[in-house]
C-alpha cells in the first residue's frame, strides 16, 4: 500500500478542503484535497458523492504526488540554439538530446540541441515567431495540434478554437483516436451519437449485464465496484466476454474467452441466437429501427458452430449468452477498448449495437450501450472539438451551417473557416515531412507512448520542422520539442471535465501553481494574442477573464451544454444534454427516439485481424492497463505508486511457459515483426493458451515498439488488441533498468 504524503500531525493545522474531479480514468471520482501550506497531504471523498458514494481507487487516492516531483518542469525551455541564432537544421545530425534532464544539467554544457531555461516572453516569442513563419510559408495543411484528454474542457476548447481560427486548419485531433475511435464511429453510424447512452450506477437497476473488452476492475475500479454490488445484491447475471481471466469473471454467470479481434462473430452468433430463436423485440424493431430485414439475411452464415469455430467459445455458451441477455428485464452492455483498438472496431461495436436493438434494450434506465472512457475527460475533449472532423458539439466541420455558427461565434469573416476534413493523430505524423505537416503543438499528449509501432513514430518525429510541448513533464513525446512550456496538474488550475457517462464536473485549484507554470487556458490565451497580432488579426476574443466565461462560449452555440454553468454545477454536476437553464440534466439517452431518427442495422462481415500468429511468431499480443498505472505513464511513473509497480511484466499461461521453457520471474524477450522489448514474465491463468499480455505505461519496455500500425478503415484506430510475437527467455543482464529511462529526441 502506498504511504499517504504527511506532515508532522503536531501541526497540521487544516487550512481547507478543496472538492475536484479525479484526474485519471473516466468515472470522474469527486476528490476532497487536504491542503495545509499549500501542500496536499491527504485525499479523501465524500460519501455523498453520486458518482463514486465515498469509495476511491489507489491512484485517485494516492496517486497525486507526481505534482511535488523533482523533475516537474516549471520554467519555460527552448532549445539553445533559439538562442545563439542558429538554424535547427545547421545541428539537426550534430547530436541527441537526452529525455530526462535535471535542472541543474539543463545549461550544463551548451550543447546546440540542450534546453535553456528562458522567461514566458521570450518562449512564447519563439513560438508565435516559428508558428506563423511555417503557418505563412506552407499554408494550413502544415499545421496541426494534439489536444488532451487529461486537460479540462475549457482548455480544449480554446486549443481547438486557436487552430481553426488562426491557422485555418482542421487537423486537430487527441487520444480519442486511439481509443474508442471504433465505438465513436460506430455510434455515430447506427444511433447519432457516440456518447454512453446511460449512467454507470444503473448497473444496479440490471438483472443481466455483459462485459466486454474491458479489465474493469483495474481500469474502472469504482464502476466494477458497483458491477460487483449489482450481483452481490441485486442477483444480477454478469457475463464477461474476454480473452483474460479478468477480475470479474470470479463474478460472472458466463465467461466467454474469445480469441482476440474475433468479436463479429461472436457478437453476430449471439444474434442469430436471438433472432432464430425468437427473442427479438418486435414492437421496438417496427417502431426504432430500419435496416432488420437485410441485417437478418446478412446473419445466416453466422451460427454458433461457425464462431466457435474462429473465436473459440463454445458454441452451446454462445447460446445461453444470447438467451440470458435477450431474456432479461433489463439488459445492459459495457465495453472497453479490447472492442474498439482493432483493423475492425467499427465493426465489433456495431455488433454490439445490434444486440440491443434486437432486444429493445436501450432508451430505458438500467439498459443502453455504454462504451466506459479511458481517460478523464476523453468524453469532454471530444465535446469540445479535438477531433479532425468536428467542431464542438459534434458539427461537422464540411457542414457550411456549422462552420456559419462558428464564425460568427468566433467573429470571424464570412468563409474564414475551413471546410476540409483534417489529419487524425494516426496519419499527422505519417505527414510529417517535406511538403506535409511541419509544425505540431502537444499538449500533454505522448505519441512517442501511444502510437502503435513506435519505430516508425520515432522518424515521423524527426521529419517534424517545428514541435511545441505543452506539458508538466518532459516525457518521451517532450524530447522532441523545440519548446517547452509548462503546464499546471489538475490540483493547480479551474475547470471542468466531463466523465464516461456525460456527467459534467468542477476542477478547482486547491493550491497555487508551481514555479513559473501557468494553467494551460492562459497559456493558449497569450500564445493566441501574439500569432493574431503578427498575422494583423485582432477579431477572435481571446481576453477570458476566467474559464467559467470560455465554457459559456463554447455553450452559446453547443445546445447539449447550453443550461450547464459553473454555479449549478457547484455541488454536483450535471449530465448533459442540459439544453436549457432549467433543464434538470440527462441520465438516460434515447427514450423516445434517437438522433439520427431510426436506429440502424448495418450488415457486417467477418474481417480478420491484420496479422495472424504463425510458425515465426506463434502468440498472439494483447496490450492494456494496469490498476496502479495510467496511459503513457507521465504521472504514475512519476508518483509513488511506481514503487508498487515499478517494472513491465508479461503474462503467459502456464501451458505456454513450459512449451517454451519459461519460468515465472525469468527475463524473456518479445518480439514482432516491429521491434523487440525485454521484462520478467508471469507465468499465470489469468491468460489464455495462445495469448499473452502486457501493460503499455512502460517507456523502457513500451509494448508499442511491438503493436501494428494497421488501421480501421473507417475509424483510423491502430490494431492495438491484436498481433503476432514470439517469445525467447533472455538474460538478466538484458533487462532494461527502469530507473534509468532515456530516449533520444531528433536532434
Amino acid at each position: 500500500m502506498v504511504a499517504e504524503l504527511k506532515l508532522d500531525p503536531k501541526r497540521v493545522i487544516e487550512d481547507q478542503v478543496v472538492s475536484t474531479t479525479c484526474p485519471y480514468c473516466g468515472v470522474g471520482c469527486t476528490l476532497e484535497l487536504h491542503v495545509k501550506d499549500d501542500f496536499i497531504y491527504k485525499v479523501t471523498s465524500p460519501f455523498d458523492s453520486p458518482v463514486n458514494h465515498g469509495n476511491l481507487c489507489v491512484k485517485g487516492r494516492f496517486g497525486y504526488d507526481y505534482i511535488y516531483h523533482p523533475k516537474r518542469v516549471t520554467t519555460p525551455l527552448v532549445r539553445r540554439y533559439f538562442l545563439d541564432g542558429k538554424s535547427i537544421f545547421d545541428i539537426r545530425e550534430s547530436g541527441d538530446a537526452p529525455l530526462r534532464i535535471s535542472n541543474a544539467e539543463l545549461s550544463s554544457n551548451g550543447s546546440p540541441w540542450d534546453w535553456v531555461e528562458t522567461d514566458w516572453e521570450t518562449a512564447l516569442n519563439i513560438t508565435a515567431d516559428k508558428l506563423v513563419e511555417i503557418y505563412q510559408r506552407d499554408g494550413s495543411d502544415a499545421m496541426a495540434v494534439y489536444c488532451c484528454a487529461k486537460a479540462t474542457n475549457e482548455d480544449n476548447y480554446l486549443l481547438q478554437k486557436m487552430f481553426r481560427a488562426i491557422f485555418r486548419t482542421n487537423n486537430v485531433d487527441h487520444c480519442t483516436r486511439l481509443c474508442h475511435a471504433g465505438s465513436v464511429v460506430a455510434l455515430q453510424q447506427a444511433v447519432g451519437s457516440s456518447a454512453m447512452s446511460n449512467t454507470a450506477s444503473q448497473v444496479m437497476m440490471n438483472d443481466v449485464f455483459i462485459v466486454t473488452g474491458s479489465n474493469t476492475s483495474e481500469n474502472h475500479p469504482i464502476i466494477a465496484l458497483q458491477m460487483k454490488d449489482a450481483v452481490k445484491q441485486n442477483s444480477a447475471k454478469l457475463i464477461v466476454i474476454d480473452p483474460r481471466r479478468i477480475d470479474l469473471v470470479d463474478f460472472a454467470e458466463l465467461w466467454l474467452p474469445l480469441k482476440p479481434g474475433t468479436n463479429v462473430p461472436l457478437f453476430s452468433a449471439m444474434a442469430y441466437v436471438i433472432v432464430k430463436e425468437g427473442l427479438v423485440n418486435n414492437e421496438f424493431i417496427a417502431d426504432r429501427t430500419e435496416g432488420y430485414h437485410e441485417f437478418v439475411e446478412s446473419l445466416e452464415k453466422f451460427t454458433p458452430e461457425y464462431a466457435e469455430e474462429i473465436c473459440g467459445v463454445p458454441a452451446e455458451d454462445i447460446r445461453k449468452a444470447a438467451r440470458l441477455y435477450a431474456k432479461a428485464k433489463n439488459g445492459a452492455i459495457y465495453w472497453g477498448m479490447g472492442i474498439s483498438q482493432l483493423s475492425h472496431g467499427t465493426a465489433s461495436a456495431l455488433a454490439l449495437i445490434h444486440l440491443a436493438f434486437l432486444t429493445g434494450h436501450i432508451g430505458r434506465d438500467g439498459t443502453g450501450l455504454n462504451p466506459l472512457r479511458g481517460q478523464n475527460n476523453v468524453q469532454g475533449a471530444s465535446d469540445m472539438g479535438a477531433m479532425p472532423f468536428h467542431y464542438p458539439g459534434y458539427m461537422r466541420v464540411d457542414n457550411e451551417d456549422n462552420a456559419n455558427k462558428w464564425e460568427s461565434a468566433w467573429h470571424m469573416e464570412p468563409g474564414g473557416l475551413s471546410r476540409k476534413l483534417g489529419l487524425t493523430t494516426t496519419e499527422i505524423l505519417g505527414h510529417a515531412h517535406e511538403g506535409g505537416v511541419r509544425a505540431l503543438y502537444i499538449m500533454g499528449e505522448n505519441p512517442m507512448m501511444s502510437e502503435p509501432n513506435l519505430n516508425v513514430t520515432r522518424e515521423h518525429m524527426k521529419e517534424l520542422e517545428f514541435l511545441v510541448a505543452q506539458d508538466i513533464f518532459i516525457n518521451e513525446s517532450g524530447a522532441f520539442a523545440d519548446v517547452f512550456l509548462p503546464a499546471t496538474p489538475f490540483a493547480e488550475k479551474e475547470g471542468t471535465f466531463s466523465n464516461t457517462d456525460r456527467r459534467v464536473q468542477r476542477v478547482r485549484q486547491a493550491q497555487k501553481p508551481r514555479g513559473e507554470s501557468r494553467p494551460d487556458w492562459q497559456i493558449i490565451c497569450d500564445l493566441a494574442l501574439r500569432l493574431e497580432s503578427r498575422l494583423k488579426r485582432i477579431t477572435v476574443k481571446w481576453d477570458y477573464a476566467n474559464p467559467e466565461e470560455i465554457l459559456r462560449e463554447m455553450a452559446s452555440v453547443n445546445s447539449d451544454y447550453a443550461g450547464i454553468t459553473y454555479e449549478r454545477i457547484e455541488k454536483v454536476g450535471l449530465q448533459y444534454p442540459v439544453p436549457s437553464m432549467d433543464h434538470p440534466g440527462t441520465p438516460t439517452l434515447f427514450k423516445d427516439s434517437f438522433p439520427r431518427g431510426r436506429g440502424k442495422f448495418i450488415p457486417l462481415d467477418f474481417v480478420p485481424v491484420k496479422e495472424e500468429p504463425d510458425d515465426e511468431y506463434p502468440f498472439i499480443l494483447t496490450t492494456g492497463r494496469l490498476l496502479e498505472h495510467w496511459h503513457g505513464g507521465t504521472m504514475t511513473r512519476n508518483s509513488s505508486l511506481n514503487d508498487i509497480y515499478p517494472e513491465a511484466r508479461v503474462e503467459i499461461h502456464p501451458a505456454d511457459a513450459e512449451i517454451h521453457g519459461i519460468e515465472n520471474n525469468m527475463p524473456v524477450r518479445l518480439q514482432s515483426r516491429r521491434g523487440e522489448v525485454v521484462m520478467r514474465a508471469t507465468v499465470t491463468e489469468k491468460t489464455s493458451v495462445g495469448v499473452i499480455f502486457i501493460p503499455w505505461h512502460f517507456a523502457e519496455a513500451a509494448g508499442n515498439l511491438l503493436t501494428n500500425d494497421a488501421l480501421d478503415p473507417q475509424a483510423l484506430i491502430p490494431e492495438f488488441k491484436a498481433c503476432a510475437v514470439q517469445v525467447f527467455p533472455a538474460r538478466e543482464d538484458e533487462l532494461p533498468n527502469p530507473n534509468v529511462m532515456v530516449k533520444r529526441g531528433r536532434y
